[in-house]
């Protein structure tokens, strides 16, 4: 099915239809290692935000990124640009990072849906 079960903050299940997915390597980000809070978006940087950076996607996107070691998803919100290491696909915050099972290792394969394309004004 091309459908995916979105976990959304408030605890509402929504079924969403998947407009797009991808897969590859998923990155950990921090205010340390992005060097502050500014972002691509314009909306700072929180580490424990439930929000990534992707190459191109527009700011805004609602992604639903699946940790495929372990089963574990979240919904996410494209605020930034990245990462632009060959066969990475996402960066998501530190705190993403640790619902998702990854934080420790740092890197892990993924699968990337984006259920909704986002409007945000793109600043930089």
């Amino acid at each position: 099915s091309n459908t995916a079960n979105a976990d959304t903050s408030d605890g509402f299940v929504e079924t969403a239809e998947v407009i797009t997915a991808q897969h590859g390597i998923a990155s950990w980000y921090n205010i340390k290692t992005n060097y502050g809070t500014q972002t691509a978006s314009g909306r700072p940087l929180n580490n424990d935000a439930f929000t990534a950076a992707h190459k191109e996607w527009p700011m805004g996107s609602k992604v639903k990124v699946t940790n495929l070691r372990n089963g574990y998803s979240a919904v996410l919100t494209i605020t930034d640009r990245g990462p632009y290491i060959k066969g990475r696909v996402i960066d998501v915050t530190a705190g993403s990072a640790k619902r998702l099972g990854f934080y420790e290792n740092g890197l892990t394969r993924t699968k990337i849906e984006l259920l909704s394309r986002g409007n945000w004004k793109y600043q930089h």
